[in-house]
């Protein structure tokens, strides 16, 4: 076993104790779902920040960088504009509706802003897309795994499995939580160290534009590889549409927000949080462009950051930044296996199986539920081709069915489940046909799920004065 696996192993056993541990902190489902609604602002902000920061920010975008050069960066400016909005508008609304009925999971919302049905079908759609997001986190990590070890892609997958479904599955989001916290300062570490170490390799920013431009031969496309519209700006707005929707309306992050303590901890965490995350946004961009000349033959880009990483920096820098990148996967999966446990066992089973099911029951069928969660993600990994592939599932899926249902029934009275259902089908009909039957082109510049999210929002207008609810709810 060389150095790197050895990091990786005594770090993922080292997760594993954290979780268990704070398995006697679990007495009931609301500890497992919501911590208790305890969480003060800083390990809010952790649990927040830790996925955000996951699988798509660190593995997916240098993998893109690889490609399309530093216009990759708009994935994340993107997902962080997401995330503004859930700290000034969307997080505090939903956190004092959350405070007041007793919400655990965003299912509870949708019942009782619309009915019972549409919980069904959105928690139903939203579970299957966030396997799609688990996928995509254990292929990060197997592709660390492989970088390091040479294991294969579905070893490395089912490797990342059962590290992630142990820990979570024993304490939820509690675990989560202080896991959380070890993994944001050893992602932290590890990306502060790395740039510098691997810009210095490749001769700085100078010696990078320098490289690429022999490599590829090209004046334009060269000062497109160096340009933030390099990647198009068809590409570039179905960013915005696709993932800013998705960080004010993800299942995980609503959860998270219902944990806090109080309305001011869930504006001051949040919007740290999307600081954080505006910063980071470069940083997996540099370190994908500058696999792009250190190993220009790439056949799997994803193996872009955690190649470079490996290769630029002495042993110690790079073992850091190994683990940092591994915590990044690990913290995005176990709000990926937080959505999926939440969906299944209180959306889907205490709600239509079985309504009287006692706390303590609930909560045995949730950490069953992890486990499942965890084979099929696991099954899913292994057939997908990259990260960006997977997650892109996880988006479309989401945004295209609950942004227009979510936002306006937030802030406004009128609309009603009619308008609620006819929005969201809508728009999974629309992306769907255009993904599949117009190549996922959408109307002019847009892509496919740019228009669908476009029209669930026309109809949502049209359908809440056409069709308004009839019994309005206090909001």
């Amino acid at each position: 076993m060389n150095g790197y696996l050895w990091v990786i192993v005594l770090y993922s056993l080292f997760l594993i104790g954290i979780g268990i541990i704070m398995t006697k902190r679990v007495k009931g489902s609301a500890d497992f779902f919501v911590g208790g609604r305890k969480f003060g602002t800083l390990l809010l902000f952790i649990t927040l920040v830790a996925p955000n920061i996951g699988a798509g920010s660190t593995v997916g975008v240098a993998g893109l960088s690889y490609q399309v050069g530093i216009a990759a960066v708009w994935w994340i400016i993107a997902s962080a504009v997401g995330t503004f909005v859930l700290a000034f508008w969307v997080g505090p609304a939903i956190w004092r509706l959350a405070k007041k009925h007793g919400f655990y999971t965003l299912g509870d919302y949708l019942n009782y802003r619309y009915n019972r049905n549409f919980r069904g079908l959105i928690s139903l759609l939203l579970a299957i897309g966030t396997i799609a997001i688990f996928a995509g986190q254990l292929m990060g990590i197997a592709w660390i795994l492989t970088a390091v070890a040479g294991v294969s892609k579905p070893v490395g997958i089912l490797i990342s499995a059962v590290v992630v479904v142990l820990y979570f599955g024993a304490g939820g989001l509690v675990s989560a939580a202080y896991v959380n916290f070890i993994e944001a300062v050893v992602k932290l570490a590890g990306f502060v160290v790395a740039v510098p170490l691997v810009l210095s390799f490749v001769g700085g920013w100078s010696g990078l534009e320098a490289k690429v431009a022999a490599n590829i031969g090209d004046t334009l496309k060269t000062a497109g590889y160096f340009s933030l519209d390099g990647a198009g700006m068809s590409t570039i707005i179905g960013f915005f549409l696709m993932l800013t929707p998705s960080f004010f309306i993800s299942p995980g992050l609503i959860g998270k927000v219902y944990g806090a303590k109080d309305e001011k901890t869930v504006m001051v965490s949040t919007f740290l949080c999307g600081i954080v995350m505006l910063l980071f946004a470069v940083i997996p961009a540099i370190l994908g462009m500058a696999a792009s000349v250190v190993e220009p033959g790439l056949t799997e880009r994803d193996l872009a950051l955690p190649t470079v990483m490996r290769e630029c920096m002495p042993f110690w820098a790079s073992a850091l930044a190994l683990a940092a990148i591994f915590s990044a996967e690990v913290s995005a999966a176990d709000a990926a296996l937080y959505m999926i446990t939440s969906s299944f066992s209180k959306d889907l089973y205490k709600a239509f199986v079985n309504p009287h099911i006692s706390d303590e029951k609930l909560l045995r069928i949730s950490r069953y539920v992890t486990v499942a969660a965890g084979v099929s993600g696991a099954g899913l990994a292994i057939l997908l081709p990259n990260v960006i592939s997977a997650l892109s599932i996880f988006y479309s899926l989401m945004s295209v069915s609950l942004t227009a249902p979510l936002l306006f029934g937030l802030f406004s009275k009128r609309p009603g489940t009619t308008a609620a259902f006819a929005s969201a089908i809508t728009g999974i009909i629309s992306t769907v046909l255009l993904q599949f039957g117009y190549a996922g082109k959408g109307l002019g510049i847009l892509n496919a799920q740019s228009t669908g999210i476009l029209l669930t929002i026309l109809v949502m207008i049209v359908m809440m004065y056409a069709a308004p609810a009839k019994e309005q709810h206090r909001l």
